[in-house]
């Protein structure tokens, strides 16, 4: 199969340069429309819950999501839905657990919510610390994505991609905040479902839209191993602990927690659950089909050809099924899946170096609505320079375990510290703020120790830490360490407050 990938595509420029402009026109749109720190931050509140459910979906479907798990599943078959459905079955948990208390006791950022009744400054200095981690190592992998595909889909340099991605994700973030970044994820989620779903259907008429006939040619090729659990991970402990990262890891994501400040009230947060996770599991049920049928038409060796992860997949496959136009039109869908996840991560990182620490650490919750909105913007052109320095730094390297490392962090260091705030009357500021170290520092180590990285980028001959993900002990170690400091040390005043507080959890008293 001869494929264009890696020369410049004038098709795949067009819709970039398309995407583009229309995005920055909403930008210059929502600029006009922001001006105080709740526009900026929460677009003044004013996202329907519809609209809000498709810019999670848009936000959440992330490269690794579109890319990722087409190529894992074309070249290890079944267990590359692991991540799909790991992806998937947090945003139950999401809805019943976390949406509506998020809602109604919280600002900005998830901090507010840990610090409700407890003492504010070491709680916000400890989340900021959690998860501004999170949002880094998430950012890194989404810049290595958009570099490398930038450089196989325009033929373009690594570095200037990089420097392509920061740029106008900033003019979103900084012009805009949070109206533009929500209607460019809108746009990005219409298309990518769109896209992938013509995708699927083009691929399936080739085997007269039978699931089956495509499953029988896969078994035909590649025998039923391909089909069967056990490609990709075969120690049932991994198996659970990369569950669990998969699926509570998304309570603790600062970037998805905090679209719930979007909307304007608990209800309207429920919705928007709701419509997320029909969007988000119409994708990933169509997503692994993909993958089947682009190794059931090209063959492993082509995209392996490509890129070794085989992450090139869905745009190979594109180009084999609909030609170098079709091609174009994913390209660019994939770039724009990228975009839209950065601007929301540099928005939540924003949130959280000026909300929590600046106006509630440095000025003790007392600053002026133009100060706040100019320490926001500071706090994006920071964090969009360190994300474009970062992406260079990290080039060529494996980034698989970064996103892994992402959704460790966030169910190990601020997932168990959200959750016991809300639900458990005797938590203290002691246990929260150590649960939030204890869990982000031992899932970076742990990480660090096995065998993705001190094998697999390392080069050393053998683990220290034996499983691929260490979310089951890591995060048990978080649970523990705040439930134990808070037995030991009481705290009778934010006892008092939990009665108050959970008035507010369920009833929405008093709710901004």
């Amino acid at each position: 199969m001869q494929t264009t990938l890696g020369q410049v595509n004038a098709s795949s420029v067009f819709f970039f340069i398309i995407f583009i402009t229309f995005t920055l026109l909403i930008t210059y749109w929502a600029a006009k429309r922001t001006k105080t720190a709740k526009q900026y931050y929460a677009a003044g509140r004013s996202v329907t819950g519809f609209q809000n459910g498709l810019a999670l979906s848009g936000d959440y479907m992330s490269a690794a999501s579109f890319l990722g798990i087409a190529g894992m599943v074309s070249l290890k078959g079944y267990d590359g839905m692991i991540y799909a459905t790991g992806w998937l079955v947090g945003w139950p948990a999401l809805m019943f657990l976390i949406a509506e208390p998020l809602r109604n006791l919280g600002k900005y950022t998830f901090a507010d919510v840990v610090a409700y009744r407890l003492n504010q400054k070491p709680i916000r200095i400890a989340a900021a610390i959690g998860g501004i981690l999170v949002l880094l190592t998430y950012t890194i992998g989404q810049m290595v994505g958009a570099g490398n595909l930038i450089k196989l889909m325009f033929g373009l340099p690594y570095e200037v991609a990089e420097l392509i991605v920061g740029c106008v994700m900033l003019m979103y973030v900084l012009f805009g905040g949070m109206l533009a970044t929500t209607w460019v994820q809108i746009i990005k989620a219409c298309l990518l479902l769109g896209g992938v779903t013509v995708l699927m259907l083009i691929g399936l008429s080739k085997f007269g839209f039978n699931p089956g006939e495509l499953y029988g040619a896969i078994e035909k090729q590649y025998t039923a191993t391909m089909l069967n659990p056990g490609g990709l991970i075969t120690s049932p402990l991994d198996a659970v602990s990369l569950g669990l990262a998969l699926m509570l890891g998304l309570l603790g994501l600062p970037h998805i927690l905090m679209r719930f400040y979007t909307v304007p009230d608990a209800k309207a947060a429920r919705k928007s659950v709701i419509w997320a996770t029909t969007f988000i599991g119409y994708f990933y049920c169509i997503i692994p089909i993909v993958g089947f049928t682009a190794a059931a038409l090209m063959g492993k060796e082509i995209i392996k050809k490509i890129d070794a992860g085989g992450n090139m997949a869905a745009p190979l496959l594109a180009e084999f099924v609909g030609g170098t136009a079709f091609m174009g039109f994913i390209a660019a869908v994939a770039f724009a899946t990228i975009l839209a996840v950065v601007a929301g991560l540099t928005l939540a990182a924003a949130s959280a170096m000026s909300h929590d620490l600046f106006v509630n650490v440095i000025k003790g919750g007392k600053a002026e609505e133009a100060e706040q909105v100019k320490i926001a913007r500071m706090a994006t052109i920071i964090f969009g320079i360190a994300a474009i320095l970062l992406g260079i730094a990290f080039k060529g390297q494996n980034v698989a375990y970064m996103v892994g490392l992402t959704f460790a962090i966030a169910c190990s260091g601020n997932f168990p510290a959200l959750l016991l705030s809300i639900v458990w009357k005797r938590f203290t500021t002691k246990g929260a703020v150590w649960a939030i170290i204890i869990g982000s520092v031992s899932a970076t180590l742990f990480i660090t120790l096995s065998p993705t990285v001190w094998v697999e980028v390392l080069k050393n001959p053998k683990a220290i830490f034996p499983l691929r993900n260490p979310a089951i002990v890591s995060m048990t170690l978080a649970f523990a360490v705040g439930i134990i400091l808070s037995l030991i040390a009481p705290d009778k005043a934010a006892e008092a407050k939990f009665e108050e507080e959970k008035l507010r959890t369920y009833l929405g008293v008093g709710a901004e």
